[in-house]
C-alpha cells in the first residue's frame, strides 16, 4: 500500500477555475502517484461542474474543465531545416512550451524517413512532419503505423526551381510585361522544354523531398496541369520509384541539399520548402518560377504528428502541447505579421534552420523572389494561423489521399467513405478545439480566432483555387479524380 498526500481542490470565481489547497488523504494500491493525482483533479473539476448545475464555465466544457496535468513533461521533438518548423522554435523561445508544464528539447533531423522512423520507434516524442505522413503511415505506404496530427503548421510555403540553364530556355517562350515574366508560370512552358530535352535524348531530371511529401504531389500537379505525365508507383508489383511512364523523372533528395544537387547537374531542377528556394536565388544557380499559392491557393503544408499509441498514453501533454503550438502561430501572424523579423532572426540560428537571415527573409516577411531582383509581394507565402490554417481539417486528408490515389501509391479504387474514414482516423480536430477552449477559457485566446466548433464539420466548402481550375470537394474524392486528364480514377490500375 502506497500512503498518497495530494492537496487540491478547484473552485469557481468570475467565471474561471482556481486552485485552492485543502488536505485530502488517500491511501490506494496504485503504481503512480501522478496517475493518482491526475484521477483527483479530473473528479474534482468534475463534482464543482455538477455542483454549479452542470453548467462550466463560457468557453469551457465538462471534458475541457477534466484536462490534467501533463503525463510526460520531458519531451523531445524533432524537425528538418525549414522556415516552416518555425511554430515549435516560437513555442520554445517565447516560453509557451514552459507555460504548459513542459520542458522540451528541439532537435533536427537528417531526413524525412529519418524523422518519422524515429517518432514511431519513440525515440522522438513527435515532430514536424509533412501533411502526408501521418497518412501515409497510417494507410501503410511505405512504413505502417498509426500516426495522428491533431494540429497544421502552416499554409503555402513552398517553391519550384529550376537550373540557369532550363530558365533560360523556359523564359524565351514566356509571356512578358515591363520586361518581366508574367506570373503565374503556365507549366504548359516548361513542357515545351521537356520536349526538346526528350529529342536530345536527355531525360528531364527533377527533385522533391520525399513520396508522401506535399512537394511531390505539388509538383506533380503543376507539371501534370502542363500537359507532362510525372509518372506512377506500383506498389502491388514492387516498383515504388513513381516513375511509370513518366515524362519527367522525380526523384528524392532533402531539403537543404537541393541546391547542391542541381547546381551539380543530377536534378534540372525541384520543389522544396524554404529557404532552399531563395538560396538558388542568392547563389545565383536558379530561377524559381512557382511558389505552391499558384498551384494551390493555401494549400495545407506541414503539420505536428505523433503515434496514436503515444497519444492515448499522453492525452493531457498533447492537449498542452497544442495549445503552445497554437499561441506560436498565433504569435507570427498576429498584427499583419508584425513578428516575423524577429522570428527571422530566431530560425537564422545553427539549432535551427541555420541560413542567412537575409534569405530567410525573403520569403518570410511578405515577398518572393523569382529571377535576381524580381522580388513581388507574397503576403500569403507563409500562413501560420489566419484562415484557421492551424486546425486540421478532414477535408485536407481527404486531399491528400486523392493524390495518392491519382500517382498510384493507393493501387486500386477506393469508395468516398474510405477516404473520409481514414481522414478521421488521422486527423484530430478534436483534440485541437479541446487546446483551443482552454486557451479561450484562460483568456489567452478569443473564440473569434477559431472555427466555430459548435458547427464545424471538418470538411471545408469546395475549393477553387487551383491552377487548373479543377473544384475540390472533400465530401467526394472519386469524382474529384474523374475530372483529371492525367492521373488514376475509378477502377484503373498500373
Amino acid at each position: 500500500m502506497e500512503h498518497i498526500n495530494t492537496e487540491t481542490s478547484i473552485v469557481a470565481k468570475n467565471g474561471c477555475f482556481e486552485q485552492n489547497m485543502i488536505s485530502m488523504d488517500a491511501e490506494i494500491v496504485i503504481g503512480s502517484k501522478a496517475i493518482f493525482r491526475r484521477f483527483i483533479e479530473r473528479t474534482v473539476a468534475l463534482i464543482c461542474i455538477l455542483a454549479l448545475g452542470g453548467i462550466a464555465p463560457v468557453g469551457m466544457t465538462a471534458a475541457q474543465a477534466a484536462v490534467g496535468k501533463p503525463e510526460k513533461t520531458s519531451l523531445k521533438f524533432g524537425f528538418i531545416k525549414l522556415t516552416d518548423m518555425v511554430p515549435l522554435a516560437i513555442a520554445y523561445e517565447k516560453g509557451y512550451f514552459e507555460d504548459e508544464g513542459l520542458s522540451v528539447t528541439l532537435e533536427a533531423q537528417a531526413n524525412w524517413k529519418v524523422l518519422l522512423d524515429r517518432v514511431i520507434s519513440g525515440e522522438l516524442d513527435g515532430a514536424h512532419m509533412l501533411a502526408g505522413q501521418p497518412i501515409g503511415a497510417t494507410i501503410g505506404f511505405g512504413t505502417k503505423a498509426d500516426v495522428i496530427t491533431p494540429i497544421s503548421m502552416d499554409l503555402n510555403g513552398n517553391g519550384i526551381t529550376v537550373s540557369n540553364a532550363v530558365w533560360e530556355e523556359l523564359k524565351k517562350k514566356l509571356p512578358m510585361k515591363d520586361g518581366k515574366p508574367v506570373h503565374p508560370i503556365d507549366p504548359k512552358y516548361l513542357k515545351e522544354v521537356v520536349d526538346d530535352y526528350k529529342k536530345q535524348g536527355k531525360p528531364f531530371k527533377m527533385g522533391m523531398v520525399f513520396p508522401v511529401s506535399t512537394h511531390n504531389y505539388e509538383l506533380r500537379y503543376w507539371l501534370a496541369a502542363g500537359g507532362m505525365n510525372p509518372g506512377y508507383y506500383s506498389p502491388a508489383t514492387g516498383d515504388i520509384s513513381g516513375n511509370l511512364k513518366a515524362d519527367v523523372l522525380l526523384s528524392v533528395t532533402p531539403p537543404p541539399q537541393m541546391p547542391a544537387t542541381m547546381e551539380a547537374g543530377t536534378i534540372y531542377g525541384y520543389c522544396v520548402g524554404e529557404p532552399w528556394n531563395q538560396q538558388a536565388v542568392f547563389k545565383g544557380i536558379g530561377v524559381p518560377v512557382a511558389t505552391d499559392y499558384d498551384v494551390q491557393v493555401n494549400n495545407p503544408e506541414k503539420v505536428f504528428g505523433v503515434t496514436k499509441a503515444w497519444a492515448d498514453q499522453n492525452p493531457d501533454t498533447l492537449i498542452h502541447v497544442v495549445k503552445a503550438m497554437i499561441r506560436a502561430a498565433y504569435w507570427l501572424d498576429e498584427q499583419d505579421n508584425k513578428n516575423r523579423a524577429e522570428a527571422v532572426r530566431i530560425i537564422s540560428q545553427p539549432n535551427y534552420v541555420g541560413a542567412d537571415e537575409k534569405v530567410i527573409a525573403n520569403s518570410m516577411t511578405g515577398t518572393f523572389e523569382y529571377e535576381k531582383g524580381d522580388k513581388r509581394p507574397a503576403p500569403d507565402f507563409n500562413v501560420f494561423f489566419r484562415y484557421n490554417a492551424t486546425y486540421p481539417y478532414y477535408s485536407q486528408a481527404v486531399w491528400y489521399l486523392t493524390q495518392m490515389r491519382r500517382w498510384g501509391q493507393i493501387g486500386e479504387y477506393k469508395p468516398d467513405s474510405w477516404y473520409i474514414e481514414m481522414a478521421k482516423k488521422v486527423y484530430r480536430p478534436d483534440i485541437y478545439a479541446t487546446a483551443a477552449k482552454e486557451l479561450i477559457a484562460e483568456g489567452k485566446m478569443k473564440a473569434s480566432d477559431f472555427p466555430d466548433f459548435a458547427k464545424e464539420t471538418g470538411f471545408k466548402g469546395p475549393e477553387k483555387g487551383f491552377i487548373d481550375g479543377v473544384v475540390f470537394d472533400g465530401h467526394h474524392p472519386n469524382d474529384y479524380l474523374g475530372k483529371f486528364k492525367i492521373g488514376l480514377k475509378g477502377k484503373d490500375k498500373m
